[in-house]
């Protein structure tokens, strides 16, 4: 259903406000380079900075954008697990396929409490979910016997994980079926996800490299991992890169070297310092991006 190279879109911004030009321009490029699927308003997309009105206007503008060409998995995170249903419903009247769910961040809820959150969503909602498991944001994990209770639910169809812990990827098959969707949320993980029985990647450097990335990913269902350790070795600078500063300010400078859209971001994230500059500038260099 949702698999391969699925990046995981900036918001471009110009003089504070969505720069809805270049956002669809964005999107049509990705689609043309062979990205298989598409997030809008998720972490990258600073979905945290977004008032509700913009959060749902970027939704509907990848939907119009990507036309039904590419599976739109719609940002609907929330720590206001109300908040998070508002999201879901405003997704699925935009047209998207799918809505992907972090985990409930800063309120730190049991494992009960997550599986209710998620629960909520489920009930109010008929839209297939990701649960979008990364402790390293929410401070909670999203534990592998709680996985397998929410891929019991109805529309709960898989994760993204970016735990970093590729151990899961096996124990959430067993538990959770071989139709359970897992998709790594770390580009430099994605390798070794794919071969423990993951089906693709919620990218942040496909914002950058789309058609190396779909190339990637492609090589992996074809069991040709050969061909994806060189591509994987080609871009593993630039997945560091990535993360040289917090995300996605480098992501935005690197998009913004290819013309892509402007380097604006928004508080508290900053825009990249000079040294990030050059290194951001080195690694899209080795890619041979420019």
């Amino acid at each position: 259903m949702f698999k391969g190279s699925i990046p995981a879109l900036i918001t471009p911004f110009r003089e504070g406000a969505v720069d809805e030009a270049a956002f669809q321009s964005l999107v049509e490029w990705q689609i043309d380079q062979g990205s298989h699927a598409l997030v809008p308003c998720g972490t990258t997309g600073e979905s945290a900075t977004l008032s509700l009105e913009e959060h749902l206007r970027v939704v509907r503008l990848c939907v119009e954008a990507g036309a039904g060409r590419a599976p739109v998995i719609a940002g609907a995170g929330s720590n206001n697990t109300a908040h998070a249903v508002a999201l879901a419903q405003g997704a699925k009247a935009a047209g998207a396929a799918a809505v992907l769910v972090v985990a409930p961040y800063y309120n730190r809820p049991s494992q009960e409490g997550i599986y209710a959150h998620f629960k909520a969503i489920n009930d109010a909602v008929e839209i297939p979910i990701l649960v979008y498991n990364v402790p390293g944001r929410t401070v909670i994990d999203v534990s592998v016997e709680t996985m397998q209770r929410l891929a019991k639910l109805q529309n709960v169809v898989g994760v993204k994980d970016a735990s970093g812990d590729l151990a899961r990827v096996t124990r959430h098959r067993l538990l959770c079926g071989d139709k359970f969707i897992q998709l790594s949320g770390e580009d430099s993980t994605a390798l070794g996800f794919n071969a423990a029985g993951g089906v693709g990647c919620i990218s942040v450097t496909a914002n950058v490299a789309p058609k190396l990335c779909a190339q990637f990913q492609d090589a992996l269902a074809q069991g040709a991992f050969e061909i994806a350790r060189e591509i994987d070795a080609k871009l593993a600078g630039l997945y560091k890169a990535m993360f040289i500063e917090p995300s996605p300010a480098p992501a935005k400078y690197a998009a913004s070297l290819l013309g892509k859209c402007t380097e604006e971001v928004r508080l508290p994230i900053l825009a990249c310092s000079e040294a990030a500059k050059a290194g951001i500038r080195a690694a899209m260099t080795q890619a041979g991006f420019i």
